[in-house]
């Protein structure tokens, strides 16, 4: 963040801060007063502003005339609240509408719970606040609807944000584990291991070679070309927490199929590799926040794999394996050595704190 006296910036963007750098989260702020509307009135209202939010009522009342909807809740934790390529905002806005993703469904509304920790720099409020509405606004949803709590110094980690979606479905596809076939391809959507070598590396003040950047992003945007394209997507999931290795492990489980997959197919940057060798980690499992793995028909593979190249300059995806009956509930690696292996859940985190 830019240190000036009246405005700050965050990954590109720069934004006048209407309270004083100076000024600090106070537990009045969460009293319910003049100071909580201040907060209101100068932060959040002007970042979220839309026609449902200016009601000002206890709740949102919305208009969704359709035949099935998904609705999905998160909370978000995370040290560092900013951190190369996003902040806890972006993370919590980003997060949640993905889900909706993954169950083909065109996010529409978020609301947004929001803890406070007294102490906590208004700048630092003002960065996550811009986050989340540069964020909703790529993805096309509104915040709707929220709430906003202050906790005593050291009760709170910073901030914590809690976050709701809902999203229509505008499809006749049933997307679930169930729906695999064997025969199906296994796509995945670009490079793993960013976000939790990017969260690491701030956390611990890691100076690395090249500065690794979260690839903390939407998805739904590409997730809606597959399904206008009439792909015939199966099953879908973000890589969030535990990475590719656990994200295909819950398939396996919940579809009782086999996954087989290639390691060679499978991007991992130099730089996060490096990083994974020194940290003793494995990038299979470590945490992601702007991809996914989507399991489809196996005639429209290469259909798939064209849009999800298509949709970004950087676009690493690739097909990376295919769906069997048997063994069923596993997954198994074909190494770059011509061996294989059988994936497993892991006992412990690797990465604690990183989202």
């Amino acid at each position: 963040m830019n240190k000036a006296k009246d405005k700050i910036s965050f990954d590109g963007m720069i934004c006048p801060l209407p309270i004083n750098l100076s000024s600090v989260i106070s537990m009045a702020h969460g009293g319910g007063g003049r100071m909580t509307q201040q907060l209101i009135e100068k932060i959040f209202k002007p970042a979220f502003d839309n026609a449902d939010l200016e009601t000002q009522h206890d709740g949102a009342v919305l208009d969704v005339p359709f035949d099935k909807l998904a609705f999905t809740t998160d909370s978000y934790i995370v040290n560092p609240l900013i951190f190369p390529g996003g902040n806890i905002g972006s993370l919590a806005v980003n997060g949640t509408v993905n889900d909706l993703a993954m169950c083909g469904a065109r996010p529409l509304y978020l609301s947004a719970g929001i803890i406070i920790e007294e102490g906590l720099p208004m700048e630092t409020l003002w960065a996550v606040v811009q986050a989340m509405k540069q964020s909703a606004d790529i993805a096309g949803v509104n915040i709707v609807t929220g709430d906003t709590k202050v906790v005593d110094k050291g009760k709170g980690d910073g901030i914590f944000i809690n976050t709701s979606g809902v999203g229509k479905i505008e499809h006749d596809l049933t997307i679930h584990p169930k729906q695999i076939q064997p025969g199906d391809a296994i796509l995945l959507s670009g490079d793993i291991g960013r976000h939790g070598i990017a969260i690491m590396a701030a956390r611990e003040g890691l100076g690395f070679e090249s500065q690794i950047k979260s690839d903390c992003a939407e998805v739904s945007n590409l997730v809606q070309k597959m399904i206008s394209a009439n792909i015939k997507i199966h099953c879908m999931r973000d890589l969030t927490r535990g990475g590719l290795a656990t994200a295909l492990i819950e398939i396996a489980q919940a579809s009782g199929m086999s996954l087989n997959i290639n390691e060679n197919e499978i991007v991992v940057r130099e730089d996060v590799k490096g990083a994974c060798e020194i940290l003793g980690l494995d990038p299979m499992y470590v945490a992601n926040e702007g991809r996914f793995v989507t399991i489809v028909k196996a005639d429209h593979a290469k259909k798939a794999l064209k849009i999800m190249e298509d949709d970004s300059s950087e676009s690493q995806a690739k097909i990376i394996g295919g769906a069997q009956e048997a063994p069923k509930e596993k997954v198994i690696l074909s190494t770059r050595l011509g061996t294989t292996r059988i994936l497993d859940m892991l006992s412990g985190d690797q990465l604690p704190r990183i989202c």
